[in-house]
Parts: structure tokens; sequence; C-alpha cells
């Protein structure tokens, strides 16, 4: 059971806290923002909360946890019961009312990063919506089954012709990288297979990923993202969209690719911890639309009429066609 001793000692703990005794009530704000008080009988707790989600909280647990005042409504706050929370809850619910409260550097630096948010729901019948959609566009196979010809059984960065073929590759898909002309090195090619060299992927299926897997990746990503694509006096880099799309060419079952659209509106940011929060959203999609099949992966995407690509690339489809290609209509 939680008592206000607690209560203190964890508001207390928490950078720029301080604590005031106002009308015979104990508060606990940052500056002048208050985001705990104690009412004047000390047995409930008013704590920041977001709003939105307030309602749920309640239905969660009315008998610990109810909405504020009429007055307060307008507020972001909640309140609970002192006496039924125990101590890991009361602890979640004083970190994040603080966190609500102080900028987010702040937060950062004394707590970490805040928990991720889930990624939305999916299901079979908006996957296949998309699929359709997806499979009408002219052509859009064509060149991915040009390159699994050409690299089969398997892309391999060693492989010069591998590397040529995946850099066309890339291009047809509009990544706009230059190409060496007669008497240059070839920059990318080099750093591609230099890079391959000390970032060996796993070739799990996506929905059995292991969040180890999903870091090596990110990391893997985000050095890929920064290989040189041409050399000064206009140097460039492979650049994140095509880094994604480049891995989902070498691990096809294993990584959803994006593009920048997709990753700016579902993770705003491009950066290797976005790309690590995709592909545990692409772990989730993928496990949700095969349990609601009760298909395999190849069977799944055959059966949404997409038997020349994985499922990794049907989810990918499902973003380019709600998200990106929404915003080019």
């Amino acid at each position: 059971m939680a008592t206000v001793a607690d209560v203190r000692r964890l508001a207390l703990s928490l950078p720029r806290t301080e604590e005031h005794l106002i009308r015979d009530r104990v508060k606990f704000r940052i500056g002048r923002i208050v985001y705990l008080a104690l009412s004047r009988d000390e047995t409930t707790l008013g704590f920041a909360f977001p709003k939105e989600e307030r309602a749920a909280l309640v239905a969660s647990d009315p008998g610990k946890f109810s909405m504020p005042r009429e007055s307060d409504l307008r507020y972001h706050w909640a309140r609970a019961t002192l006496g039924a929370l125990d101590l890991p809850e009361l602890t979640e619910l004083v970190t994040e009312a603080w966190r609500m409260c102080v900028p987010a550097r702040l937060a950062r630096a004394h707590l970490g990063p805040g928990p991720e948010p889930p990624p939305p729901p999916l299901r079979l019948a908006q996957l296949r919506a998309s699929a359709e959609v997806f499979a009408a566009y002219p052509g859009v196979d064509r060149t991915w089954l040009e390159l699994r010809a050409l690299t089969a059984p398997g892309l391999d960065p060693a492989d010069p012709a591998h590397r040529t073929a995946l850099h066309r590759w890339l291009n047809s898909w509009g990544c706009r990288l230059p190409y060496p002309r007669e008497g240059e090195p070839y920059v990318l090619g080099e750093a591609l297979a230099a890079w391959a060299v000390v970032h060996p992927l796993p070739d799990t299926p996506l929905a059995d990923l292991t969040d180890l897997g999903i870091d090596a990746l990110a990391t893997a990503y985000d050095a890929l993202a920064r290989l040189p694509a041409k050399s000064p006096p206009r140097p460039r880099t492979l650049g994140p969209t095509a880094a994604a799309k480049a891995l989902y060419a070498l691990r096809p079952h294993t990584v959803m690719p994006w593009d920048a659209a997709i990753a700016v509106e579902l993770y705003g940011a491009r950066d290797g911890a976005a790309f690590a929060r995709h592909l545990r959203t692409g772990r989730a999609w993928a496990r949700l639309v095969l349990a609601e099949s009760g298909l395999s992966a190849d069977t799944l995407a055959a059966g949404l009429g997409r038997p020349a690509v994985t499922l990794p690339k049907v989810l990918d489809e499902h973003l380019y066609v709600t998200i990106t290609r929404r915003g080019t209509s």
C-alpha cells in the first residue's frame, strides 16, 4: 500500500520538483505547474495524466482511479485512491506525471527515453485492401524479379555483379544514386562490400525476429545509410530510404523497408532508433495477420495476390498505399 511518505520520496527525487503547502493541501510542482496534489485528508492523489486517456484509466479499475472534479476536467488530470496503489504503480504514476511537465530533454537525461507507443492495429482485411491497390500499379514487380534472377539464389554484396544489380534496382525505385563515370572508382560498390563484412545480418522471418536481431539490423542500417555513394567535390551518402530498401533486398523475409514519408509520419525520424521501432512494428503486424489468417508467411503473401514478394514487403506496400501515396495524391 502506497503512503504519503512514498509520494514525497518519489517526487522529491525528480529534478526541479518543489513541495508546497497550498490551502492545507500538499502539492508538488515544477515552477508554477502542479503535477501531484494530495487531498486535505491525504487519502487521494491527483496527478498529471493525458485527458484523452483517463476515461480508459478509470474504466480499467474504478475502485482505484477516478475522474477529477468537474472544474478540473479541462486539465490533463486524474485521481487515485492512494491506499489502493502499490509502490510500482505509484512510481509509474509519479514519474509519468513529472515527465509531462518538464522539457523532454530533461526527462530523457534523467529517465532515459520514454516508453514507445504500441504500433497501430492492423487487420487482415486492411492488408488485403492495400495489396489489391498496390498490385494494380503497372509493373510493380518487374525490376524486383529481374534483381532476384540476376542474384539467385541470394544477393551477395561480395559479388561485384550483385552490387551493380542492387544499385540499378534501387534506382528503379527512385533512389537516384549516381553511377561511376568511366575511369572513376565505384565508391558505393566498394563501400557496400566492406560494410557487409562488418555487419552480418540475421536471416529470420520477420514475425520471429528477436530484439537482438532488430538491434543488429538497426546498427547495420545506420552504417549503411552513411555509406558514400559519390566522392567529393559533390559527395553524397546512400541515405535512409535506399538503406532500408537495400536491407530488404538482402533479407526479404526479415526486413520491412520504408520511405521518407512513412518514417517521418510514423516515427518522426529516420535514424537507427526509428528503424528499430519500424521493425518492431512490422514484427507485431506480421504476428497479428499470421495469427488471423492461420497461414504461413509465404502462403499469406500469395493469398493476398502478391506471390512475387514477401510478407514484410506486403506490409511495406500497405504503408505506401495508406501514407506515401496519400501524400502524393
